[in-house]
């Protein structure tokens, strides 16, 4: 028996469209992530003085954050488009992972706008174990112990095992 507090979960899905500096290609961004998600996408903006030379402010991109059942839903879809397929190098230190769709007609179920064109998104998994709270809350944030943070192994048996996914550094 595992002990509950070692359990793996996702917490969150995030899809991400950067677009750089052309308002059209943001609106259109925004249009996709809305039909792929039913849900209404943050603007991201530029932080610093210049990134790529856009100024600060500057909108750049647009982002939506799923949790719970409709995460999981959504990454299973997602995976499908990728053909389930993962390379190891896409986990990074602390668990999480991400991946391309290079384009979101790949979707089962999305049928081609040509309002929109061809775009791609980025996909990108928050994984996490009960007890990660401590690194969020308000009052007395703690750190999480070197024990308990999720490593790039266990994140990649977790998806080979809950996500069915194949995890290879093989290229088709």
């Amino acid at each position: 028996m595992m002990n509950p507090m070692k359990e793996i979960r996702v917490e969150k899905v995030t899809l991400n469209v950067g677009v750089g500096d052309v308002r059209e290609e943001l609106e259109k961004a925004k249009i996709m992530l809305k039909k792929l998600t039913g849900k209404d996408p943050v603007v991201t903006r530029t932080h610093k003085r210049t990134t790529f030379g856009v100024a600060k402010g500057r909108p750049i991109g647009a982002k939506i954050t799923l949790r719970g059942k409709e995460a999981s839903e959504f990454l299973a879809k997602a995976l499908n488009a990728v053909e389930n397929r993962i390379r190891p190098n896409q986990f990074d230190r602390t668990g999480n992972f991400s991946f391309g769709v290079k384009e979101y007609i790949n979707m089962p179920g999305i049928k081609y706008d040509p309002d929109i064109g061809i775009m791609g998104f980025d996909v990108t998994v928050t994984l996490e174990r009960r007890g990660y709270r401590v690194k969020k809350r308000k009052l007395k944030p703690a750190k999480i112990g070197k024990k308990h943070v999720v490593t790039p192994e266990e994140a990649i048996e977790w998806a080979k095992a809950n996500l069915k996914v194949d995890v290879s550094d093989e290229e088709e």
